[in-house]
């Protein structure tokens, strides 16, 4: 079954609904663990750091996007960690997941329609079609 769970999470609904999901998938399986993957967008990064007043308070912002996610999986008791990557974060998670040994990729989506997903694009979408590992995309 899954012993290796791959989350990607990027702090916002979409990620925390994900994480609840995993949640459930990984207290089902004895020895399950999950890795929290955060990738930082290049695009947004640069913003960040001409906002934030040091690499010290950027740091604590990313670490505060993660802190809802980690205590989700503290309270479970969920064997986890977390891993901080830049990026763009498609292939960044695609290139991750599929270097490591996951069985398992779970992701939230923000539900784009037909429309935004060709102009825009998306992660989760990316994502699914790339991974060699089965993919759970949340909505």
């Amino acid at each position: 079954m899954y012993k290796s769970i791959l989350l990607a999470v990027d702090g916002s609904e979409h990620s925390l609904r994900a994480t609840k999901e995993a949640v459930k998938i990984a207290s089902l399986i004895n020895g399950c663990s999950v890795e929290a993957l955060y990738v930082v967008d290049y695009d947004k990064a640069k913003q960040e750091v001409l906002h934030s007043q040091g690499k010290e308070e950027l740091e604590l912002q990313r670490r505060k996007r993660l802190a809802p996610i980690e205590e989700m999986l503290k309270e479970a008791n969920i064997s986890y960690r977390t891993k901080l990557l830049h990026g763009d974060p498609g292939p960044t998670i695609v290139d991750y997941a599929n270097k490591g040994e996951f069985d398992l990729v779970v992701i939230g989506s923000r539900g784009l329609n037909t429309f935004q997903t060709m102009v825009l694009g998306s992660v989760s979408h990316k994502v699914m079609k790339r991974v060699n590992c089965p993919v759970l995309m949340v909505k």
